[in-house]
């Protein structure tokens, strides 16, 4: 008998094979491929149009492994159609280094068993209703978004609407944005539901991974804690899919197949038909109009857990005082911190940009360090003494010889985490000082980093946006944004939506426990409306004006974005297909093709990087219709093109 078979490669249909086995769609097979043997998945439809006469090959074997289920099946399939990716290529983000695994002996499972202990937390009426509108809208699909003020117990009310899902027999999934750091979320997870959770991301090990999938797959688990790749497992019966921070920029996938894991989410809800329960305290751009239209119910919790008042808010105008040469801190600022320290108050100070300095020169020759892959400034690290990277790794150091005479006479431009920690520790030298960024706190150490800071054992805190992401330090109530005018800078479409974000997240860091506190904003801008506007403790406010101005300039979400990336080793020949691809589709497409224009990060680990942007209406049958054009041109050999539907940065 024949069937189709789907490989995990770069192939967008299954390929024909034979078998003497009764075998059904969704099992799981091996079979041989050129020289090699290849594990593949029994699809639900041939391959199309296949006029070519070839052999049959034979399948060799089917795997002991629980069939992937029909709706996956179909979710996957939409995927590839959405993204414009090959099925082959969706159906690798579910299988396990192209494998599947076979079902494991139970006692593999045991640590992740469950037994919910019995506990009484006692909830605010907002979180009350909160939940019995989560739970009041029956277990079939639907979004709902709980938005909630930083500090209000959110959380809570999401784990009791997973409590009674999980009773009934099934299984959840809980994605958060940035999984190097679930020391706090796995512990607050055991304190509340009394057993482990299994949590998915790139850093565990092969040997935990095998055992999470197949214990997914055979319905053993049943609380997944996962990062964006989570989303792909074979779930044998998922039961409801939570996605916190469902804002986070994060949940873009943005190398290799790019997609957003909360809209993805969201379709695999749909999909299995279960409900979907989306949380933040601002909701994105693209939910808040999915909630003004009715698509979305929303429920609010406005008051902080034990009524704790938010954060108040202080300008330090920096055109009243003089800094010293190369600080970054004023004396206004270093007074207020002292008097936050003095009351053993824990302090932060932040900063948004890893390093010591993103900007290195030399005085004599006036040469910048540069990236010879990529065309991007070096970034200065004092704490590894090297140059770096953040594109694409390449390291350096800073000895080199100079065109003028001897060595070069190298000199710093503007400031890093590192730089304002030097600054931090010639202030307050008898004070314990952390750098909190994505550098120091992906490290095996982390977990006992992070224990110093909840005992307060750790006074000044110096942070990038990886502080922003839902950790409760108890003793915080005085946060320092060292410079807010450089987050403000750039032409990013989604920049005042971000700013928006990171500031409510930031804030609510502080005063957690009921203490007063306050953000303090160092600026050199004269106009504070728009510090008044982002730190106002109601972000509709802003985000209407900002659906408003989307909907005049016809940007997303009320059209379709997107991006052709050509990538090529000859900027010559790249530019050319890049202009002979747009003459090609433009007559093609129902939607109107902008450029090609050198992407803003021209040169990216040694290829260079021409941009074209899609704008048109939100419907499948623009990502169809390119799809169909693509397989069509035939590129120059050495150029590769990427698309990235609904881009967020235009990098």
């Amino acid at each position: 008998m024949k069937y189709p078979v789907l490989l995990p490669n770069i192939f967008n249909h299954p390929f024909t094979y034979e078998s003497d086995l009764i075998l059904k769609m969704g099992d799981y097979v091996i079979v041989p491929f050129g020289k090699s043997k290849i594990t593949g998945v029994v699809w639900d439809e041939f391959e199309k149009n296949n006029t070519k006469n070839f052999k049959i090959k034979k399948i060799i074997k089917k795997l002991t492994i629980s069939s992937l289920k029909k709706n996956i099946i179909k979710f996957l399939n939409w995927f590839s159609e959405y993204n414009i990716v090959p099925k082959g290529m969706a159906l690798k983000l579910l299988l396990l280094s192209s494998n599947a695994v076979e079902k494991l002996p139970d006692e593999k499972y045991e640590k992740y068993l469950i037994k919910i202990k019995e506990h009484f937390l006692e909830l605010s009426e907002e979180q009350i209703k909160s939940l019995k509108l989560m739970n009041n809208l029956n277990e079939k699909f639907r979004v709902h978004v709980l938005q909630g003020t930083t500090g209000s117990g959110k959380t809570i009310v999401y784990f009791e609407a997973l409590k009674k899902i999980i009773n009934k027999g099934f299984q959840g999934l809980i994605l958060l944005p940035e999984i190097g750091l679930t020391g706090q979320f796995e512990q607050k997870f055991y304190e509340f539901f009394g057993f482990m959770p299994a949590v998915w991301h790139s850093g565990i090990t092969k040997k935990k991974k095998e055992i999470i999938w197949s214990g997914v797959n055979e319905g053993k688990i049943k609380v997944i804690i996962g990062a964006r790749s989570s989303l792909f497992l074979p779930f044998k019966k998922l039961g409801i899919i939570i996605v916190d921070e469902e804002h986070d920029q994060s949940y873009k996938q943005d190398e290799g197949i790019t997609y957003n894991a909360r809209d993805m989410a969201i379709s695999r809800a749909s999909f299995e038909n279960i409900p979907i329960n989306l949380i933040t305290a601002v909701p994105s751009i693209e939910t808040y109009e999915n909630i003004k239209k009715g698509k979305y119910t929303v429920s609010k919790l406005k008051k902080r857990y034990q009524d704790a008042s938010l954060p108040k808010y202080e300008i330090i105008n920096l055109n009243n005082t003089k800094l010293e040469k190369q600080s970054w801190l004023s004396k206004e600022i270093i007074q207020k911190a002292n008097y936050h320290l003095n009351k053993n108050d824990q302090v932060l100070f932040f900063l948004n940009r890893r390093g010591f300095s993103p900007h290195v020169l030399c005085n004599k020759c006036f040469d910048t360090y540069s990236c010879p892959n990529c065309s991007v400034n070096l970034v200065y690290h004092k704490r590894k003494d090297n140059l770096l990277c953040h594109y694409c790794g390449f390291k350096s150091s800073l000895n080199r010889n100079c065109s003028k005479n001897g060595k070069c006479d190298f000199v710093f431009s503007g400031p890093g985490v590192e730089r304002i920690s030097e600054e931090v520790k010639k202030n307050f030298p008898s004070k314990k000082i952390e750098i909190f960024s994505s550098d120091t706190m992906n490290k095996k150490d982390s977990s006992e980093k992070l224990k110093k800071i909840i005992n307060n054992e750790i006074e000044i805190l110096v942070g990038t946006q990886l502080i922003s992401k839902g950790f409760h330090f108890p003793n915080l109530n005085c946060i320092i944004v060292v410079d807010i005018d450089l987050s403000t800078q750039g032409h990013d479409l989604r920049g005042a939506e971000k700013n928006l974000q990171l500031y409510h997240q930031l804030s609510g860091r502080a005063g957690r426990t009921g203490k007063p506190a306050i953000v303090y904003f160092q600026t050199y801008n004269t106009n504070t409306k728009m510090i008044t506007e982002i730190t106002n403790s109601n972000p509709d406010i802003f985000l209407d004006r900002e659906l408003e101005i989307r909907k005049k300039n016809k940007l997303p979400p009320y059209e379709r974005f997107i991006s052709l990336i050509l990538t090529g080793e000859n900027e010559q020949r790249l530019e050319k297909d890049a202009f002979y691809f747009k003459n090609f589709i433009k007559d093609k497409i129902d939607a109107k093709v902008l450029g090609p224009v050198s992407a803003p990060i021209f040169r990216l680990k040694r290829k260079y990087r021409v941009r074209l942007l899609i704008r048109g209406s939100k419907s499948l049958k623009l990502q169809n219709s390119i799809a169909k054009n693509i397989e069509k041109f035939k590129f120059s050999a050495g150029i590769k093109l990427s698309v990235d539907v609904d881009p967020i940065n235009f990098n």
